[in-house]
């Protein structure tokens, strides 16, 4: 596939892989250790489709901090750059990271690491998506999205959005549309929260597997 003909920046928003920290939903089924292992390995994997992709500058934006000592035991690859997610709420640091993409004249793709299933095409189909519309959007199946495409900031996606609910996606496309912005949506994915979620880790993973590759 060809390069989009906006210039995309891809921010991947990410927790560090600590126990206690990160998949703390999962530690019912993987303990903290386990959750915070499967954890690198998805971050890890979104990594590795981001620059396959191809669409522009990949962009790590954690939390807690960029001087956490985890970061340099992690060998990120040498084409991230690594920023801070800094404080508020969700919306708050979204939001900011959108408005210094475009202020700089870029576009810019949000993911999370936690939907395996977003590969490298849908990261490309999405980047695309943007040269002829406003936003796109991949839904998953608990409600909320894995991927927010902006060309241009949108406040009202990220004030007042009650975060980590089933909510999230359809109060997202209203406020879209409301706004007259035009929307491009992905097909549904699914996001690796919960213990049943894991079994929506790709064919070729096991949980065993994905721990050990950590």
């Amino acid at each position: 596939m060809s390069k989009p003909n906006t210039r995309t920046r891809l921010v991947i928003m990410a927790k560090a892989p600590l126990p206690g920290y990160a998949k703390t939903r999962l530690i019912p089924a993987l303990g903290e250790q386990g959750s915070a292992q499967l954890a690198q390995h998805l971050l890890q994997h979104t990594l590795t489709e981001a620059l396959a992709a191809g669409i522009g500058p990949v962009e790590l934006c954690v939390s807690p901090s960029v001087h956490h000592p985890i970061w340099p035991t992690l060998a990120l690859p040498a084409l991230v750059t690594l920023s801070e997610q800094g404080g508020g709420d969700l919306g708050q640091r979204l939001n900011r990271v959108v408005h210094r993409a475009t202020a700089a004249g870029e576009a810019i793709l949000l993911i999370g690491t936690d939907c395996p299933g977003l590969n490298r095409d849908h990261l490309q189909a999405a980047a695309h998506a943007l040269d002829s519309h406003d936003t796109c959007l991949t839904p998953v199946s608990d409600g909320g999205y894995a991927l927010l495409g902006l060309r241009q900031p949108l406040d009202s996606l990220f004030t007042n959005m009650p975060w980590s609910t089933a909510a999230v996606a359809q109060l997202s496309r209203e406020r879209i549309l409301a706004d007259q912005r035009t929307l491009a949506e992905q097909p549904m994915l699914h996001d690796i929260d919960e213990p049943d979620d894991l079994r929506h880790l790709p064919s070729h993973w096991l949980v065993t597997e994905a721990l050990n590759a950590c």
